[in-house]
Order: C-alpha cells, then structure tokens, then sequence
C-alpha cells in the first residue's frame, strides 16, 4: 500500500494548486486524475490563451447560496498573488476587456506553470488513474481504491470540478463523494451558457443568427427581493436556437427557469423619446430609421416579430405605437425555455453546500480530513477569469491547511 500525507483527486487548475502548496510545504502528496491529457479544461479556456485571472475579482463577483463563504479565500489569495506568480515564470500576458488577464502566448504555459510548482515540492503523480472508492480508515485518515492499487492518506482533497463539458472528462466523482459522507447539496445546474427558445417562438429570429451588438440584460428583481437579481451590459449573439454572448453566459448563472429576461438592445438611447421627437423631421421608413442603430437585418427582423412593418413612414405612426416599439426595443422581454446544457456551459452553478465546509481551510466539518475545492462547491464566478481565480484561493487555502 502506497502511504501519502494528502492526496488530491483531479489535476485541474484547483488541484494543481492545491498539491503544490501542500507538497511546497513539505507535505508529501500524491495527484490524481482519471484523464490522459492533464488540464484540458485550462487549455481550452480563453479560445486557447487561458483567462487566467481578473483583477477586479473579489466576492461581488460570485454566486452562492452562502455568498460570505468566499471572501476568505479570495482574501488571502488574490488576483495579486496569481499574477506574481505568472511574472516569476515569466509568462508574458496582457488585459484584454474589463481586468481579464490572458497569457500572451498560450494556455499551455499556465499548465507549464503548475506542473513546474508541484515539481519544486516534489508532488507524485497517478495519471491515468481511477480512484474506484474511497472510505474512513479505522485507524484515522483514509484508504483509496485505485485502478493503479490501494493508497492511505491522512486527507484527500476532492477537486474534481463539476458537470460542465463532458467532452473533456467532467464527472458527478466529487458530488458521489459529498453524498457518500452525508454532505448537503446544492442542486447543480449549468452556468455562463447560451440560452434556448422554443423552435416555434424563436422562427422570426432564426435568420439573425450571427448578429452581435451590445446590450443591457438583467433578470430577477434588482431590488432587494431576489439574491439572484442581475445586470450585465455586454455583447449578446444571436444563434439558430437562442441567444449567447458574454452578456447571455453572465445572465444565465442568475436566471431561473420559467422567468423572463429583460434586453435593452439600445442601451445609450431611450428609442420611444427619440422617434416621437423626429416624427416631424424625419421623413423615412421605420425598418431605415432602426437600421441607424441597429444592424439592418435585425431591424427588420425585430419589427416583423412585434407586429410593426418596416416600411411604414415613421412620420405616419401614432406615438402611442412609438412607445410600444420603444418599449420592445429598450425592454424586450422573452422567457428562455431552457440552456444548451452542461456540454456548452463553461462552469456548474450549485455542488457541495459551503455550510458544510470551512471557510478557511475548505475541509467538511463532519469528516476531518476530507477537503472540497473549485468548481466542486456551490462558488460559481462571474464570466472573465474569476472561476480561475476561486481556483488558484480555494486550492491554496486547503493546500496551506492539509
């Protein structure tokens, strides 16, 4: 039987982390993973640059039903921290939108990054390797079954994501293991995934697929009522069967099925005041008048869905129909029938209740010695490197605990 002080189950981006700060402490760890590729899921973030990072990140930006249960970890690791971490490698990186940080080369230098950190504390590897089952020793710690035989630890770190792209090896292994050893969940769903219509309300807008332009969306209530209330202003795309874009990956980590969003497609005028006041000037048709703002197609598009024709004089219609393509324009609502899924959504909102862990070290309060970190727990981060940076916090704190 092989004997580890820790040993961590996924080699991901928490994973790597975490076995490094424990084997740079002089814990002696051992890493797991069932993939033959190490890290797919870093390779392919950021359309391969990897958006390691955004140094605005802090608690604000993520989802939880326990919300305060972030800020620890996020405070002792932060944006800072990672990216002095990426200078002593020397990786070159650059800020492309709204303090995202990607690297200036490629993804596979993060990945360079973590092996060379868990090499400098010396972190043994298993990969391929199936962890089969894992269980209390008598005796303390804990023993695991694995295709490559039997390993005992002192403590097991679980950081092995959640169901988001399957394609690339996502598994339920982490919530199986929570539920093993009595841990609350909270019901997993994708998160920063397109959105989907019902074929036959969505036929107008099929032809406008390709079309992207920047917009205001917000869903659940901004006032206090509803924690999950939202707003984002970023680029929305349109695609044969719904809407994506970084403004629909954000809203969809808040929206709830059978709800409504709410698009503000011109979000710097107030379409309505604006028409109204050039009726006596403006001597165009309607479809060539929203066609100054608005892409041409989607212009003519938008007004065949909402009973408007595009070649009516603008200067013929009557200001309480105004307002009414006022409000479809500036408050367009429609109701998602439902997500691309976990094959397209790039994280897993919901997993292993905080209220079960530390917030300091990430342990299970009822099992001493079994950890939970990354995407495996109920922290999802806003869309542009923050789930990287709940990552590399998470990783290091349980690292720096185990």
């Amino acid at each position: 039987m092989a004997k580890f002080d820790v040993v961590v189950i996924g080699a991901g981006a928490a994973g790597m982390m975490c076995a490094a700060t424990a084997a740079q402490r002089g814990r002696r760890v051992v890493l797991i993973d069932h993939a033959s590729k190490l890290a797919e899921k870093i390779r392919i973030s950021g359309g391969g640059r990897c958006n390691f990072t955004n140094i605005n990140a802090g608690p604000a930006n993520y989802l939880s039903e326990n919300p305060h249960f972030c800020k620890s970890a996020l405070s002792r690791y932060t944006a800072a921290d990672f990216i002095a971490l990426v200078k002593k490698h020397r990786i070159g990186y650059h800020e492309k939108h709204r303090g995202q940080l990607f690297c200036d080369d490629s993804a596979e230098q993060i990945i360079d990054m973590l092996k060379e950190e868990c090499s400098r504390g010396d972190v043994h590897w298993r990969m391929p390797c199936t962890v089969t089952a894992l269980e209390q020793a008598a005796e303390g710690g804990f023993v695991l079954q694995t295709d490559q035989g039997e390993i005992e630890a002192d403590s097991v770190v679980i950081a092995t994501g959640g169901l988001s792209i399957p394609k690339i090896g996502a598994t339920d292994f982490g919530y199986r293991i929570a539920e093993q050893f009595g841990l609350r969940m909270v019901a997993p769903r994708p998160a920063l995934v397109p959105l989907t219509f019902e074929a036959q309300s969505w036929a107008p807008f099929v032809e406008m697929a390709g079309i992207a332009l920047e917009v205001d969306v917000e869903t659940g209530s901004l006032k206090g009522r509803n924690p999950t209330g939202a707003r984002f202003r970023e680029d929305l795309l349109f695609t044969h069967r719904g809407l994506s874009g970084p403004a629909i990956l954000q809203i969809s980590s808040y929206w709830t099925p059978g709800t409504p969003i709410i698009i503000n497609l011109l979000p710097e005028l107030d379409l309505a005041a604006t028409l109204i006041e050039g009726k006596g000037t403006i001597k165009k048709q309607l479809g060539n008048v929203l066609a100054q703002w608005l892409p041409a197609r989607l212009a003519e598009g938008l007004l065949h869905a909402h009973g408007f024709a595009a070649d009516a004089r603008l200067a013929d219609m009557p200001d309480a129909q105004l307002r009414k393509l006022g409000a479809a324009i500036n408050q367009w609502t429609l109701t998602p029938s439902g997500s691309e899924g976990y094959k397209k959504a790039e994280v897993t909102r919901g997993g292993i209740d905080t209220r079960e862990l530390s917030q300091q070290s990430m342990m299970a309060s009822k099992v001493p010695g079994l950890y939970f970190i990354g995407e495996t727990v109920d922290v999802t981060g806003w869309l542009g490197g923050y789930n990287f940076q709940w990552a590399w916090a998470s990783g290091v704190a349980a690292g720096q605990s185990v």
